[in-house]
């Protein structure tokens, strides 16, 4: 591991500052996947500015009727505070499908919105990969891509995003909230995440030196009835292979409101307006959820070993979705 500065920052202002001043830095929170890639050899930064004490670990009401959730409040305390788990239930079952109870209690929303890819070419460094090094090669075009992107892809890189809170906060219209040097910005989560192109190594539209300072989850009547499913390799703590984060509005059989995002398909969570707009004002029967699944997948594009992923994610769309409507009919 390169040896590096550390510095712990009192203010937000301060923070930014501390970064600003070097151009090879890093924010820190829970390091639950920075550190990990320190060891391996991937980040190098010359300085860490640790911003775990910074006052940006509430969940507080937000303008508008929604929630202001802080960056550094922990995985763990945003899916057991009561006003998630009641007015956005899929981000709760999100935040718990994602990694052990030890790792929720150290990683933070912010930290969870940036952490890096899981493929293993990347985290390799004997290997090329064009997202950690420009212009090297993408080895899993050809090589091992079974749990690679089938959507939005291209020939520079087709590794997933990791995170499942970030496909929950997603299908929630979430709005990323952060502070430069210049004063503070605001982003939409659907804007968030760059598409993959010929830049990989290119992950958000944040400004240079941004510090993450929180995330606004909008108001959202359909959120109440809602739905993360994940499929996975093993029973626990393993990454998505695909995932669903889904509400559904229903009223008298039609459904009045859709929300639909995707894990584990793409290079970022991946918003199915596609199928959104086949579901909305449809009937809600597993006829139309799965012509919703299908007008979505028609863009997929997988490779030789991740085909099945359509035929995954098709089933897993019909099955959260006739699950919400069963529930609606009660």
């Amino acid at each position: 591991m390169r040896e590096f500065d550390y510095r712990r920052a009192d203010d937000v202002s301060g923070a930014v500052a501390l970064l600003g001043a070097d151009p090879d830095a890093r924010y820190l929170g829970g390091g639950t996947n920075l550190v990990d890639l320190m060891k391996a050899g991937i980040e190098r930064p010359a300085r860490l500015v640790d911003v775990r004490r910074l006052p940006l670990n509430r969940i507080e009401p937000a303008d508008g009727g929604g929630l202001r959730v802080g960056a550094t409040v922990t995985n763990s305390e945003l899916a057991a505070h009561p006003e998630v788990r009641r007015r956005y239930p899929v981000l709760t079952q999100a935040v718990l499908a994602g990694a052990s109870g030890q790792l929720r209690n150290m990683a933070t929303v912010g930290g969870n919105l940036l952490q890096r890819t899981r493929c293993g070419y990347f985290t390799d460094v004997t290997k090329p990969c064009n997202k950690r090094v420009p212009g090297s090669g993408c080895p899993a075009v050809t090589g091992e891509h079974r749990n690679h992107a089938v959507l939005g892809a291209s020939d520079h890189c087709v590794a997933v995003h990791p995170s499942d809170m970030g496909v929950a906060l997603t299908a929630l219209d979430a709005v990323v909230t952060y502070e430069t040097a210049a004063g503070p910005g605001e982003l939409p989560l659907a804007d968030f995440y760059l598409p993959v192109g010929d830049t990989p190594h290119r992950e958000t539209a944040l400004p240079p030196g941004a510090l993450i300072t929180g995330v606004t989850l909008p108001p959202a009547p359909a959120a109440a009835r809602s739905r993360y499913r994940k499929v996975r390799e093993r029973a626990s703590y393993a990454f998505a292979i695909g995932s669903v984060a889904a509400a559904l509005d229903v009223s008298d059989g039609v459904v009045r409101e859709a929300r639909l995002a995707f894990g584990a398909v793409a290079s970022r969570p991946w918003r199915a307006r596609a199928a959104e707009r086949v579901l909305t004002g449809a009937p809600a029967t597993r006829e139309y959820f799965a012509a919703a699944a299908d007008a979505e997948l028609a863009a997929a594009r997988p490779l030789p070993d991740n085909a099945y992923k359509v035929t995954l994610m098709r089933n897993l769309v019909v099955a959260v979705l006739s699950e919400l409507a069963e529930e609606a009919a009660r």
